[in-house]
């Protein structure tokens, strides 16, 4: 009995269980693929967010304009707005207007009711004796400086170098608009007003070129924006004025071609 209760039957062994098989690992057969899509993707649009950033801190600081006014349109239309615009700045000292400003086609009126265009510049006494220049309605721009007095004198005041000066002033700011604004433009013809009972007999001639460096600046780097009185121009500006305007003041006289056209004749004023 006591081995019955005792002993105990040897049964099987007992065996653990074996791990299970590892799943088989995933196959991304397209993998490359998509990482290249995936990196282009990203590149476009942290390009994008540069130019949003570009384009954003341009409207919050856009570059300078080259003048806070300008005229609408082209052509003659524009010339005109230009010679309003500029001319209403010019005051003698007692407040009146320095001089009207008329703009037209190159052209002359030897009679009231005659006009005749002009076709040609040419230049007197200059060695070699070069070709007259051509010049029409859609490269060129005249102007007259006009003032109050018989045959566009100045009325009032007393003429000084100053405000012969602030005369030729007048004509560079004309010319700078001119050939910044209206497409085309190459030529500037502006006629000054003559010494009162006198008739006139100079004019300022510029071409585009002249001009190359101050076309290249804001305005403001050049002229001033508020207009001075003739005796107030500044040392710097009036340097900028003569340098540019004083070797190309002529005398002018009219003459005319075999064929009839009119010509424009520039002397050189005497060193």
């Amino acid at each position: 009995m006591a081995t019955d209760v005792t002993s105990i039957e040897a049964g099987p062994a007992s065996t653990a269980p074996e791990p299970p098989e590892p799943a088989p690992r995933a196959s991304w057969p397209h993998r490359a693929r998509f990482l290249v899509v995936y990196g282009t993707l990203g590149g476009v649009l942290a390009a994008a967010l540069v130019g949003v950033v570009v384009y954003a801190g341009k409207s919050i600081n856009p570059a300078p304009s080259w003048s806070a006014w300008k005229p609408s349109g082209g052509g003659l239309g524009a010339a005109k707005q230009i010679a309003d615009h500029v001319a209403a700045s010019y005051r003698l000292p007692n407040g009146d207007q320095l001089v009207d400003v008329i703009v037209k086609a190159p052209s002359v009126s030897p009679a009231s009711s005659v006009t005749i265009p002009l076709h040609y510049i040419a230049f007197q006494g200059v060695k070699g004796s070069p070709s007259p220049i051509a010049i029409s309605s859609s490269d060129s721009v005249m102007y007259s400086l006009c003032g109050l007095g018989a045959s566009c004198a100045i009325a009032t005041g007393k003429p000084s170098v100053a405000r012969g000066t602030l005369v030729r002033r007048e004509i560079l700011e004309l010319a700078l608009y001119t050939f910044k604004y209206v497409s085309g433009v190459n030529n500037v013809i502006a006629f000054m007003p003559p010494a009162a009972g006198a008739q006139a007999q100079y004019v300022v001639y510029l071409q585009r070129p002249d001009v190359a460096s101050q076309l290249r600046v804001p305005l403001i780097k050049t002229l001033s924006p508020k207009v001075p009185l003739p005796a107030t121009i500044s040392a710097g500006e009036v340097r900028t004025i003569d340098a540019v305007t004083e070797p190309r003041v002529y005398k002018f006289s009219l003459a005319q071609a075999q064929t009839g056209d009119a010509i424009l004749v520039l002397a050189p004023l005497p060193a």
